[in-house]
């Protein structure tokens, strides 16, 4: 019944972990810690394309051609030419990460776009001023719209006509601003001309437009967007300063064919972002724009698992987990533990990189191995636990034959392991009887004789453990017991003997409460020997008794059994250690049964340390 209820213990604790895993991923409790821990563990960057190149505006540039702000078009009618020698010498695409949307009307202004339409390569960007606003649907609902256009600022008309261009916001995540994404295209439900791509897409059309190459979006592209993953950190793509190209230090040919991207490389510019593939530093814009292009020219995109695939799958495999580690080892759960997020975290990255399914997957990272480390956690607790229950049971249950206090100090040791063997000790053997039981119990219920006997157990027992003896044993109406093991105790053979006398008065007391209940008494006999006895745990394996043997304790038996009505019975060795701390009379030489020779036999009388001492030797209880 235990370990069926047990079972179902466990299946429902299962259910709830497994319920608990749905939630958790299905609402996104740990959506930030989740997207950290997949940036961690799973973006890392495979290397930059040589065919995407970035011109910076940095400080260099800013020291030798002034301050930013102050610079008219024709630094970047300049850079065009420069990039643009002839038909067969000029990049691929040019893409301008800079807005020009002021039109001073100025000849620069005009300079700068007739170059740009007279190599026809130019993608300029420009930004559209989003703002939040409430939507009502058809329905009736109304809904938060964080996209809504208030304003769009676009390259001055002259430049406009002329270049092809995309708009270059940023898609920073609602959770923690980090750039995954980008947008492909704006609105996201366009209709007639109103579809604008992004900068990036944009130059990647244009790009595959002049290579030859069929343009290939993502498959979603009816989110407008896509995840993507990164293929360089900050600085990792070929980068010269815009001044180093305008004044002739960095040849044209250097950018021949290739996609080069202008853009923000200073710190004051405003123009950084925190991206996934480092996370103590912030990446500019330009390079940002970089590994989204490269991503489209790869095909590096990253799809989201379906949420509910993700909760459904998360709840099965924590359920199982749960499941399996019922009724094990400790060593066993933290390792099927361990492994399962381990597995969870190596499958992840194989199907984030693309590796296992050939395309790129996110889904939840961390709400698994956070249920493994808890599943862990609560079996390991749960063992101990039971351990610890079962070692109060042990200890209960050895309460019922040992001294409280040896108990607790093998429960000091931290072990109950059992194991056959003995070895040899010098202890004293106590055993008791009953005298007058036979003609006591032809006259009682068994009801009452089992009380009389529960009285009798219950203050032999009191009695032993008093002065911290070994209950060995119930034999019949006999007892037997033994002092100084399992462990050493001081002055062992006066505790025994103590023992035996407050038995024997206890007997007293016992008796004159059965003559008035019965019209029939009892009282004890007690035989008390000290010396040498094998004490282990003797038996098989699936049946032992912890006990003494030998002569010693034979000898205690046939004492008891010769001692009268109220007498304790002591061999001359028990008498010979403890003389002067006990009367006793001499009973002289008797024949014991079994015994080759006769054994000189005392008959304590009483105990010469008074009341005081004799609690003092005694251990508390």
């Amino acid at each position: 019944m235990n370990e069926k209820r047990e079972f179902i213990n466990t299946t429902i604790i299962s259910i709830l972990f497994a319920a608990a895993a749905f939630a958790a991923v299905w609402y996104g409790l740990l959506s930030e810690a989740d997207k950290a821990a997949e940036d961690i563990l799973y973006h890392h960057p495979d290397g930059t394309s040589a065919k995407i190149k970035i011109i910076k505006i940095d400080e260099q540039a800013m020291s030798e051609l002034g301050d930013y702000e102050d610079w008219d078009r024709g630094v970047y009618a300049d850079l065009v030419e420069k990039l643009c020698v002839s038909d067969d010498v000029k990049p691929a695409v040019i893409g301008f990460d800079v807005l020009f949307g002021n039109d001073s009307g100025s000849d620069e202004d005009k300079r700068f776009a007739e170059a740009c339409k007279k190599h026809g390569n130019v993608v300029c960007a420009f930004s559209y001023v989003f703002e939040r606003e409430l939507v009502s649907e058809d329905d009736g609902k109304v809904r938060v719209d964080n996209l809504s256009v208030v304003d769009t600022v676009k390259p001055y008309p002259a430049l406009f006509e002329v270049t092809s261009h995309g708009f270059a916001n940023a898609l920073m995540d609602k959770d923690d601003g980090f750039i995954r994404s980008s947008f492909l295209y704006f609105p996201p439900e366009p209709s007639g001309d109103d579809l604008e791509f992004s900068l990036n897409a944009e130059i990647y059309k244009k790009y595959a437009a002049v290579s030859g190459i069929v343009p290939e979006f993502p498959y979603n592209m009816e989110k407008a967007s896509f995840a993507f993953r990164y293929s360089g950190r900050s600085g990792d793509y070929e980068n010269v300063s815009i001044s180093d190209v305008i004044n002739g230090r960095v040849p044209a040919e250097a950018f021949d064919d290739c996609i080069v991207l202008v853009g923000a490389y200073a710190a004051g510019m405003m123009d950084a972002y925190y991206v996934p593939v480092d996370r103590s530093r912030q990446m500019y814009g330009v390079e940002i724009h970089a590994n989204a292009i490269q991503a489209l020219l790869e095909g590096k995109y990253i799809y989201s698992i379906p949420v509910w695939l993700s909760s459904a799958s998360a709840a099965i495999i924590v359920f199982v987990l749960s499941f399996c580690c019922y009724n094990i080892s400790v060593g066993k759960v933290v390792a099927i533990c361990l492994s399962t997020a381990a597995a969870k975290t190596i499958t992840g990255y194989l199907i984030f990189s693309g590796l296992l399914t050939g395309i790129g997957y996110s889904g939840n990272v961390i709400i698994v191995p956070i249920f493994s480390a808890i599943i862990m956690i609560y079996y390991t607790a749960m063992h101990y636990y039971r351990a610890s229950s079962a070692k109060r049971s042990i200890e209960r249950a050895f309460m019922k034959y040992v001294a409280p206090q040896v108990v607790k100090e093998i429960a000091g040791k931290g072990t109950y392991e059992l194991y056959l063997g003995g070895e040899a000790r010098d202890i004293a053997v106590l055993f008791v009887d009953i005298r007058g039981f036979t003609s006591l119990s032809e006259n009682l219920e068994p009801k009452q004789i089992v009380e009389v006997l529960n009285s009798y157990f219950k203050l032999v027992t009191g009695c032993i453990f008093k002065y911290g003896g070994t209950l060995d044993k119930f034999i019949g109406d006999a007892a037997m017991a033994f002092f100084n093991a399992p462990f050493d105790s001081e002055d062992y053979i006066y505790k025994a003997v103590c023992t035996a006398m407050d038995i024997v008065k206890g007997g007293d007391a016992l008796g004159k409460e059965l003559q008035e209940r019965f019209g029939k008494s009892i009282g004890f006999g007690v035989g008390v020997n000290c010396g040498s006895a094998v004490v282990g745990n003797i038996g098989c394996d699936f049946r032992m008794d912890y006990t003494a043997i030998g002569d010693t304790v034979n000898t205690a038996e046939r004492l008891e059994a010769n001692a009268p009505k109220g007498n304790i019975y002591i061999s001359s060795e028990v008498y010979e250690h403890l003389k002067g701390r006990i009367t006793a009379d001499e009973v002289g030489e008797i024949p014991l049964k079994g015994k080759s020779k006769s054994v000189f036999v005392y008959s304590v009388t009483g105990i010469n340390t008074d009341e005081t001492d004799q609690a003092e030797m005694a251990v508390s209880e």
